[in-house]
């Protein structure tokens, strides 16, 4: 037997105001994000926002639904949105934010596990790691270089080959 670890690199900033410039618009994007979420029975709201390689920004919200749990997360409607806007441009970063109207939103928050396999898939098909900028609508927020990070032993296309 062999035994090993997974290292998990990640940067701690204190706040919003210690980010570059360009983590905290798309940051603040997530936040605005949040305000369009439909999460009447969670009230969990959601919000992500994506850069993509033509520098636009896309956002999107989590969208809840009564055959619970048929919702969608952000994450997956931020990252079909931008496919379907633009098919063929990669995501660079992604900001995820939430507000907890039962509760405190003041740590960061990662991607559920079926967003965790969505965003591997994503760095698969563009062939480029995506910077998750994981954040609460207050306090510290963490930065990680690539999604994968969160999900080690994803599988992808090469694992459904049949040949």
């Amino acid at each position: 037997m062999k035994k090993t670890s997974i290292h998990i690199p990640v940067e701690i900033f204190p706040d919003v105001n210690s980010l570059v410039p360009e983590d905290a618009e798309l940051l603040e994007a997530a936040r605005q994000a949040t305000e369009h979420a439909y999460a009447p029975y969670s009230r969990f709201r959601v919000g992500a926002a994506v850069r993509l390689g033509n520098g636009k920004i896309i956002s999107g919200s989590n969208q809840e639904n009564a055959s619970f749990p048929a919702g969608i997360c952000a994450e997956r409607v931020t990252l079909s949105a931008a496919s379907a806007v633009f098919p063929d441009v990669e995501v660079t970063s992604m900001a995820l934010t939430y507000i907890n109207e039962s509760g405190s939103g003041n740590k960061p928050i990662g991607p559920c596990g079926i967003c965790r396999q969505t965003l591997a898939e994503y760095e698969q098909r563009f062939g480029r790691s995506i910077r998750l900028i994981l954040g609460g609508i207050s306090g510290e927020i963490f930065v990680l270089s690539r999604a994968t990070d969160l999900l080690p032993f994803a599988f992808g296309s090469e694992e459904l080959k049949t040949h």
